[in-house]
């Protein structure tokens, strides 16, 4: 019965950090497609330092979402 507590309790915990995982991922690819652009354009930043800061944004979100707590 104990054991049974226990690994429901070990779900519930990994259940929530994977959601958390995902939810910093999902934003985190949402910033670097439709914000990122947008502030470096009103910015004027440049073509190229903007690709290069969606590229770290993108490899945030798939390590984020590859994190597994």
């Amino acid at each position: 019965m104990a054991q049974e507590i226990m690994i429901s309790s070990y779900e519930a915990a990994t259940q929530q950090s994977n959601t958390g995982a995902l939810i910093l991922g999902a934003g985190l690819a949402l910033t670097s497609m439709i914000l990122l652009p947008a502030f470096a354009m009103r910015m004027g930043l440049s073509a190229s330092l903007t690709g290069a800061l969606r590229i770290a944004l993108m490899k945030a979100s798939s390590k984020a979402i590859a994190y597994r707590g």
